[in-house]
Parts: structure tokens; C-alpha cells; sequence
């Protein structure tokens, strides 16, 4: 298991090619935020690789197996996330194979990224740090037009998966799914869920920065995102919860309460 998992991971990101073609820019945030992902990537694939070489080297007694390999080789045979890499990792709930799965996606969705240009569709679930990204394209946008970024909020407009061009302002996202309730394509509004149908794919949304004066008013949901179901982080020094992202503004015909009481919520990935 540890030979086939080491046979799917890649070899680290070359940062000096990264930071050379992304270099830091007083107009591009985005530049900072993909290298940031590409470190973070590259401390879980070392600790990755290292740790799956230790466990075959310790099978074949050519190391001690000591109590911690001994834990990552119990995960390894009953398909769990090792402790030892969650540490390192962004949070996931799912198998250590589906785990497998999803960190080559969004390994290839950076590799992507990094060696032809940034995607006109940001995969938003692929992010390690999903508030850096956000923030960075408030940034962008205080910039451009010289306002103060604490006076940046955005609104939210739900699109169809044709989009071509980068938007003037803000971000086009994909990847989130709507737990509890459906987004109707023909009202264009959140709909209660279709029978048997817990989660549904979220269209691809538009980040869009306003200033907080000119936020348009509409009827909405101010829906909740979370990284994983658990619905519960840690809060970090920088203010951030290790789970918790940020709050959608979904277009809806019916309260805030009807929509809370079914506790609909979206998030960047499913447990399977």
C-alpha cells in the first residue's frame, strides 16, 4: 500500500520557477497566494513521502518501527488519514484511497496553474488555505481602485459553467455543494432539495467585490461554507477557523429561518 501510494505522489514544485514567473506584484495578489499553496503542498508531500518510505524500511526491519509508524501503518490497513500527516494537512474527512484522489486533483489543478496561466474558473475546494485566496482578491480590487480593503465586502452572482473570459473584477469559483436544498437553474433561486438527493453541485459563482455602501440588496440566504460536514473548526491566531470560510449570498424567494431550519449549508468537499 505504502509502494502505491509513493508511485501516485508527484515530486515537489519547483518554488524557484514558480516564484520567477509568479514574482510578488503590488497589482497581482494572486501571484503571492498560488506560491503560499505551493509550499503548503510541498511540506505535505515531504512529509508524505518521507513517512511512506520509513514504513517500508521498517516492514523489511531496516529501521525501528517506532510507536508513530506503527500508528501510520494501523491507518495505512484500515483505509484511514494518518495522524501524522493531518498535521500538515488541509482538513478532510474522507479515506485515506478518496484522499489519495483528491490530493492528486488538486495537486494537477496547481501544476496547471503554475505552468501555463491562472484559470478563468478557480476550483475553490483545491485551495489549502481558501480565506488567503479570497482575500487576495479583495485585494486586487482595494488596489485598482485605491479603497481601503476593510471597506471591500462581496456580493454573489450564480453563473452558468460557459465562462471563457476572467471577470473584470473579482473571481469566478466552482467546486462547492449544497447541502439541504438545490439551486433551480430556471428561477434561478434556492430550491428545497429533490427526493433522496442530500447534495447538490453549486453553479459556478462570482465572487464579486463591492464596496459595503454599494452592496446591491436583494432577497438571499446568507448561506454558511464550511471545508468538511463536521460544520466546526478551531479558530486560528490570524483570526481564521480551520473550517469555516465564509458566508454566500444565494438569491431566495423564502426567509433566512426556512432555509435554517433545514440546516442548509454549502461545502468545498463531501466525506466520500
Amino acid at each position: 500500500m505504502a509502494g502505491d501510494i509513493l508511485a501516485k505522489v508527484p515530486p515537489n514544485f519547483d518554488m524557484e520557477v514558480a516564484q520567477l514567473k509568479y514574482p510578488v506584484l503590488w497589482e497581482e495578489s494572486m501571484n503571492t497566494v498560488l506560491c503560499q499553496e505551493l509550499i503548503r503542498f510541498n511540506n505535505l508531500l515531504s512529509l508524505i513521502r518521507s513517512s511512506l518510505e520509513n514504513i517500508k524500511k521498517a516492514v523489511k526491519g531496516l529501521v525501528v518501527m517506532s510507536s508513530e509508524l506503527e500508528v501510520l501503518a494501523t491507518a495505512l490497513y484500515f483505509n484511514k488519514l494518518p495522524v501524522l500527516w493531518k498535521a500538515r494537512s488541509y482538513p478532510s474527512l474522507k479515506p485515506l484511497a478518496s484522499y489519495i484522489a483528491d490530493l492528486q486533483d488538486r495537486l494537477n489543478f496547481f501544476k496547471d496553474w503554475m505552468e501555463n496561466k491562472p484559470p478563468c474558473i478557480f476550483w475553490l475546494s483545491g485551495f489549502f488555505f481558501t480565506q488567503a485566496f479570497l482575500t487576495g482578491s479583495s485585494q486586487n480590487f482595494a488596489r485598482k481602485y485605491t479603497i481601503p480593503i476593510d471597506d471591500v465586502v462581496f456580493d454573489f452572482e450564480m453563473k452558468g459553467s460557459n465562462q471563457t473570459e476572467p471577470p473584470l473584477d473579482g473571481v469566478y469559483t466552482t467546486g462547492l455543494f449544497i447541502e439541504g436544498a438545490r439551486w433551480n437553474q430556471e428561477a434561478q433561486l434556492l430550491d428545497e432539495s429533490l427526493p433522496k438527493v442530500l447534495f447538490d453541485h453549486a453553479p459556478v459563482i462570482h465572487f464579486v467585490p463591492f464596496r459595503k455602501s454599494d452592496v446591491p440588496n436583494y432577497g438571499h440566504y446568507k448561506c454558511p461554507v464550511y471545508k468538511t460536514s463536521d460544520r466546526r473548526g478551531v479558530l486560528a491566531t490570524t483570526g481564521h477557523s480551520s473550517n469555516f470560510v465564509c458566508f454566500i449570498h444565494i438569491p431566495s424567494d423564502k426567509t433566512e429561518d426556512h432555509w435554517v431550519e433545514r440546516g442548509v449549508a454549502m461545502l468545498t468537499q463531501l466525506d466520500d
